[in-house]
């Protein structure tokens, strides 16, 4: 699977109804450490078929930020049945990523 880019218009459909865990990524294209995770996301996204990854662009998206409270970016947010189950702050390496879902 791709990584999709998750909007206020489709969280509910892709986040909320998803029947996979969603390990969302709040980034800004202006965000050092969001670059270098980003490439770990999609290597995720493609190599995992039981979950689904989306990027919430925290400038386009104040809204679904300021849902999740979000302070600092990156951070990952690891949704199950519609519910935050983890979260991070921070760049993290592919194993710790992993160990989040």
């Amino acid at each position: 699977m791709s990584v999709i880019t998750i909007t206020k218009d489709n969280f509910k459909q892709e986040v909320l109804e998803s029947r996979e865990p969603v390990l969302l990524d709040f980034w800004a294209a202006w965000c050092g450490p969001c670059r270098m995770v980003a490439p770990v996301l999609e290597e995720i996204a493609g190599e995992r078929t039981d979950i689904r990854v989306g990027k919430v662009n925290v400038d386009e998206q104040p809204e679904l930020a300021s849902e999740f409270g979000i302070m600092s970016i990156p951070t990952l947010v690891v949704m199950r049945e519609g519910k935050a189950a983890a979260k991070s702050v921070g760049a993290l390496p592919k194993e710790e990523i992993l160990a989040m879902l």
